[in-house]
């Protein structure tokens, strides 16, 4: 994995325990940033997250709080950025998929008003909580935000209809938010294929060979490739904002 240069810099990473979060949480450690890494109060592994990277000797520190929950959100948000000191970048990773198997986009009976109702607060609304929150910080800053949406956002069949809305959802409020925070802040987005990583979709394996076959690259997406682009669109990039980037092996073309 690539470094970057962020000495000196900070970052908040929201659903940092595993998977994309964590691997962009240390990222930026290792390239010299102190990262605040967000997880769920009940997970054990943020803990664990946090402990691992303490013990190479990186700046991290822990901030559980669960984002579905506006008090806790707004409170995760200010008690990090104290602990940090200031902030530079807040990364909104957090997300469910809602289900563990996929709904076929044709039954509609089995998408409940409990799955919607969750969907949309956490992956949709814990973008604003967070951002709001973290706004006045990030403006002191001059810093970024960046998003994590996916191509079912674009249309494309996720696990649930209601996935795809959600992060259909987040790449407007992406736009929107760039527009509310500018100039001081830049807000983007990254729309990953499919990740290798712990969600528990039981995807078959024909699905995930023919998800392979159709790819250009010939591969999934690793939370690697996608840590990689949030550190560039968060410290670099410095006229992006409003974007949504996709990072899907060409998979939608």
């Amino acid at each position: 994995m690539m470094t970057f240069d962020l000495q000196g810099k900070t970052a908040l990473v929201t659903g940092g325990a595993s998977g994309i979060g964590f691997e962009v949480a240390q990222l930026m450690a290792r390239s010299g940033a102190s990262v605040a890494i967000n997880y769920l109060p009940q997970d054990p592994r943020g803990e664990a997250a946090v402990a691992s990277l303490k013990a190479q000797g990186l700046a991290v520190i822990g901030a559980p709080g669960d984002l579905s929950d506006p008090a806790q959100a707004d409170a995760m948000v200010k008690h990090a950025v104290e602990a940090l000191g200031r902030l530079d970048l807040l990364v909104n990773n957090a997300g469910t998929p809602g289900v563990t198997k996929p709904i076929p986009v044709q039954d509609l009976e089995s998408v409940s008003e409990d799955i919607w109702q969750t969907l949309l607060n956490v992956n949709l609304m814990s973008v604003f909580r967070c951002s709001k929150a973290a706004a006045a910080s990030l403006k002191a800053s001059h810093g970024a935000i960046v998003n994590t949406a996916s191509i079912a956002g674009f249309g494309s069949i996720a696990s649930t209809i209601a996935y795809s809305a959600s992060k259909s959802a987040v790449i407007n409020l992406t736009k929107n938010l760039a527009h509310a925070l500018a100039p001081e802040v830049r807000v983007n987005a990254v729309a990953p294929g499919s990740v290798e990583s712990s969600w528990a979709i039981e995807w078959s394996d024909e699905r995930r060979r023919s998800t392979v076959a159709a790819t250009p690259l010939q591969r999934w997406c690793t939370p690697d490739d996608v840590a990689e682009l949030i550190v560039y669109l968060g410290f670099a990039g410095r006229m992006i904002t409003g974007q949504t980037v996709i990072i899907d092996g060409g998979i939608s073309l």
